[in-house]
């Protein structure tokens, strides 16, 4: 016995010392031309996962050491202010290395046994590691314009709201050093600042249900900081401007940063129509037209962001704090409604609202990096959504009026999110493990006539395990979590007590010449949002009524989707289809009751989504012109308990990015991608833009057209219920051949090191109301 537990115990030591051997990474930078030694090159070492493992700077002989380094993948990064940044990838790092002479220059150079490319996509089985080039850098003045730059897969950025979106929709979540973020944040980012961007087209189950993650890395500085400011503003509209200001500032272990932007807009020539058909109960039909003149539309949106970040080596915490304040003190529709077949008996219309928004949040976030390759992350998220809306409708003859709807909502929601994540690193992959949990109070009031109160309680648990490896060419991930959701409305005496199952797999086989192929499929949980829930009715017009259920139940959605991109020579292609089912999924419903359409909501019995596309990009002249194509189709099948409806949807984009010296120019040209679903069709965009640039030192100027070739913008929509169907067409005449002046100035000042990143993001910016309008 005595000799069993000896031998378990040197067996035991052998395996500790094995998992903490360490090795060292040492080499020397010089300049590709005259070999002269670099000093001051910042060197930094991270995982394949992104994790910082050691930084250091060269000496003056130009030479480095990275020392105490576990066995595994990583990626080295050499950069230097002048030089071509270079990113070496480190396979199966297990001994000792010493490396060749880097050579920085500005072309790539190969080393012995590594791979070193200048403008480098590193695909990984969750995301892609997307290294700017000194071009991209130098034609971009903030974080937004250099993901316009890079042309991400099937993101969006909108360049007058500079919004992102994803083709087929989906939350976008926005990183900075895995920490939240949100738009303004990366407005804010130094381009040259930015050493890669991690673009997570198939993220984990740590990122709930996120449809892609951008996350930038940066480069955080040691003192000093940087001020800037960033402007566009239009020509042609009375107001339309984004304007910001940023700041940074870095002390030993200890970083400050604020960011304030103000987006306003003031719109005088907008305006809608309606074309809608009412099946009456009694089997006839009233064919229905809006006329609209041309009404008004303003907007105010602040924002400010607070942020304090305290590292050392092993441990992070970081504080934000943010504040949005949003206000539409007047959106205004005007015009004549009557029936088609009796247009002499038009009825004056108007369709006046008004909305209001201010959101405090505060996100707590710490991480410490353990020893053996283990971390534990803990991450608090607390959120107050005060909303007041008001909507005023009226139809009149000759000053006598008809309809009068005043609908008044004062709201006021609370949520709080807390998440904890461990996860542990072996030879043979990297397992993580967590949980999630999501609590929401509502405390709202709506007067329409009547008063309703509503108060719910919503809550998700959820709990997930995920194992992430690699057998020859072959990176796969496995995951599995589990879903509590719960809910009480209050006064309306509803509830719901649900558990849901939701596995995740992600399979990525590297294929010969640049090729790879990846299957990903996934279950997760989908809740009623709070507006649906609650027990309210509010008026539309004349004939239509809009009404929560409180009895809606969550739901499931399956997804698999097949990937296969090959890089070949100046040519990326990137095809992939699409499988999605939602059975059960809430959807729209109308019925006809006391002589007016009711819409309201319904566990349905499916929904259905495929989707076919291909991404094409060429680079005919190195990192001086890039063009993109996006085009496939959709097809939707909706199938409720009164209705079943297909929509097929062709849809393409295309984009040009030139850069030479210190000028640039963009260009895209988009026919949309519009969305069906229960009985609706929601029409996207369809827009075009050009725009030209020219940067000296640490300022930019540039001059864009928006649709410059169209008279009138408008988007369009469709619904094909029985009872009240309906084509709508939104239009702005400000939207059409818009040109737009942008500035921006960066300050830098203070030297840079590496950065440790946050892992997670949690954030709260639904506001839980229902709002009625047509």
């Amino acid at each position: 016995m005595i000799r069993i537990i000896v031998v378990c115990l040197l067996f035991a030591g052998i395996i500790g010392r094995s998992a903490q051997a360490q090795t060292a990474v040492e080499g020397r930078v010089k300049d590709a031309i005259n070999a002269t030694p670099l000093p001051f090159v910042n060197i930094t070492l991270q995982t394949a996962d992104s994790l910082v493992v050691a930084g250091t700077a060269t000496d003056n002989e130009g030479r480095f050491v990275l020392q105490n380094i576990g066995a595994g993948d990583y990626w080295l990064t050499v950069s230097y202010v002048g030089y071509q940044t270079q990113f070496i990838e480190l396979k199966g790092l297990a001994s000792n290395l010493a490396l060749n002479d880097i050579l920085l220059s500005e072309e790539a150079i190969g080393l012995d046994a590594v791979t070193v490319t200048g403008t480098a996509i590193g695909s990984r089985i969750d995301r892609k590691l997307v290294f700017p080039t000194e071009r991209q850098i130098k034609a971009s003045s903030n974080g937004i314009e250099l993901l316009q730059q890079l042309m991400l897969a099937r993101l969006d950025i909108h360049p007058l709201t500079r919004e992102l979106s994803l083709a087929g929709g989906g939350e976008v979540q926005l990183r900075i050093n895995g920490a939240t973020a949100d738009k303004n944040d990366v407005l804010a980012l130094r381009p040259a600042d930015i050493i890669r961007v991690e673009y997570h087209d198939s993220p984990g189950l740590r990122y709930g249900d996120a449809a892609a993650v951008v996350d930038f890395i940066v480069r955080h500085r040691e003192t000093g900081g940087n001020l800037g400011v960033d402007a566009k503003n239009a020509f042609r509209v009375k107001m339309l401007g984004d304007d910001g200001l940023h700041a940074r500032i870095n002390h030993r272990k200890s970083e400050f940063a604020l960011n304030y932007f103000l987006m306003y807009r003031d719109y005088q020539r907008m305006w809608r129509e309606y074309e809608e058909t009412f099946h009456l109960p009694d089997g006839s039909f009233l064919l229905r037209k809006e006329e609209s003149q041309p009404g008004a539309l303003r907007v105010n949106h602040h924002s400010l962001g607070l942020t304090y970040g305290y590292q050392t080596d092993n441990r992070m915490f970081t504080a934000f704090f943010r504040y949005v304040d949003n206000a539409v003190p007047h959106e205004l529709y005007r015009g004549k409604l009557f029936d088609i077949a009796h247009p002499e008996a038009a009825v004056q219309m108007t369709d006046i609202n008004r909305y209001y928004m201010s959101r405090p949040a505060l996100d707590l976030y710490y991480q410490e990096n353990l020893k053996n390759r283990q971390t534990v992350i803990v991450n608090l998220v607390g959120t107050y959504i005060r909303n007041s809306s008001n909507r005023e409708y009226r139809e009149s003859i000759n000053d006598n009026l008809l309809t009068d709807i005043n609908n008044a909502v004062n709201g006021n929601k609370y949520s709080l999110i807390g998440e904890g994540i461990y996860e542990k690193t072996f030879n043979a992959g990297t397992l993580s493990a967590g949980t999630r949990h999501r609590q929401e109070w509502t405390d709202n009031t709506y007067r329409n006539g009547h008063q309703w109160q509503t108060n719910i309680q919503q809550s998700e648990t959820r709990l997930h395990t995920e194992w992430k490896a690699k057998v020859r060419n072959l990176d796969y991930r496995l995951g599995v979590g589990a879903t509590h959701a719960v809910s009480e409305q209050k006064y309306a005496g509803t509830e719901y007590n649900k558990w849901t199952f939701n596995p995740r797999f992600t399979l990525r086989l590297t294929l010969p010449h640049r090729q790879s192929l990846q299957l990903i499929g996934r279950i997760q949980n989908n809740m009623p949002s709070l507006s649906e829930l609650s027990a309210v009715e509010q008026e539309i017009d004349s004939l239509r009524v809009q009404r929560g259920n409180p009895s809606l139940k969550p739901y499931l959605i399956y997804r698999s989707e097949l990937t296969y991109e090959c890089q070949t020579g100046i040519f990326t292609v990137n095809v992939r289809g699409l499988y999605e089912r939602k059975p059960s999924a809430i959807m729209e419903e109308y019925f006809w009751e006391a002589g007016r359409v009711v819409r309201t909501f319904s566990n349905q019995k499916s929904w259905e989504w495929m989707n076919a596309s291909a991404i094409v990009h060429v680079k005919p002249l190195k990192d001086i012109l890039t063009l993109s194509s996006f085009f496939g189709v959709n097809r939707y099948v909706s199938l409720g308990h009164r209705y079943r409806h297909t929509y097929n949807n062709p849809f393409i984009t295309l984009r040009a990015n030139a850069t030479w010296r210190n000028f640039g120019a963009y260009v895209e040209w988009i026919e949309s991608w519009n969305h069906f679903e229960g009985e609706s069709m929601y029409g996207g965009e369809n827009r075009h833009f050009m725009s030209v640039s020219y940067t000296y030192k640490d300022m930019k100027f540039g001059i864009g057209a928006y649709n410059p070739f169209v008279a009138n913008f408008h988007m369009d929509g469709e619904n094909r219920s029985e009872q009240a169907s309906y084509l709508r067409s939104f239009h702005n005449d400000e939207f059409a051949q818009l040109f737009l002046f942008t500035f921006s100035y960066n300050l830098n000042f203070g030297r840079v090191f590496q950065t440790n990143r946050k892992q997670i993001t949690n954030s709260d910016e639904d506001a839980g109301i229902m709002k009625a309008g047509k």
